[in-house]
């Protein structure tokens, strides 16, 4: 991306996100510890992104499993994973819904049958769903009271492995709320719908970076 024309963006970013009541943020796969990005990396940028949060009302929504992005977190209940969070076990048999913390299981043996625990994410082979409900319920509801109130949606990094969590349904939510915004900032797949092209903004950059930079251009 042009450096002047990612300048402008991240100018109109800092003043979106300044006139929002409500942000929504969805963190997708780009953000996910890996070859490309390390853990403490990651954790910086998590920080610059509860920075943008700080003062407004917000909820996050992320399909990322690692379970960093709890880590710095300023408060949990501003947060769901649908997907599951692979520091949290299960029964890798799924004999019992009981889902464990880390440290609670020494041996990594479930309790109950003697089977290895395995990550409480969706990629078990039955995916103890009890783990999410709660927080996914708390955001539903908070979705709901945003409705013709000012509303950012930011997307960071989401593709189309899980479109039907973050994508689609960001773009319906400002579809029908005519005082929401969105902010679909990717790499690869930056492309919004025609139905909210004039209600949003895409941004082709790699979106761990741009919030590192939007967190900077915010304290100035």
């Amino acid at each position: 991306m042009e450096k002047q024309k990612l300048e402008e963006q991240l100018t109109q970013f800092k003043e979106a996100v300044s006139s929002a009541s409500c942000l929504l943020i969805g963190v997708g796969d780009e953000w996910a510890a890996g070859e490309k990005r390390s853990r403490e990396e990651l954790a910086e940028a998590y920080q610059a992104l509860y920075s943008l949060t700080e003062g407004k009302d917000y909820f996050i929504i992320t399909t990322v499993t690692d379970g960093l992005i709890r880590e710095s977190a300023p408060d949990q209940g501003r947060i769901t994973a649908p997907c599951g969070n692979e520091q949290w076990q299960q029964c890798s048999r799924a004999c019992t819904r009981d889902i464990w913390e880390p440290g609670e299981i020494p041996d990594g043996l479930c309790p109950h049958c003697g089977a290895p625990l395995t990550g409480n994410t969706i990629f078990a082979e039955t995916y103890i769903e009890e783990g999410y409900l709660p927080q996914w319920k708390a955001y539903q509801e908070w979705l709901g009271r945003t409705l013709n109130r000012e509303l950012l949606a930011v997307e960071l990094g989401e593709g189309f492995l899980l479109p039907k969590l973050i994508r689609w349904p960001f773009e319906k939510t400002v579809f029908f709320n005519k005082k929401a915004h969105m902010y679909r900032v990717n790499e690869t797949f930056a492309q919004v719908s025609e139905d909210i092209g004039d209600s949003s903004v895409s941004v082709q950059a790699n979106s761990v970076d741009f919030v590192r930079m939007a967190a900077a251009c915010l304290k100035n």
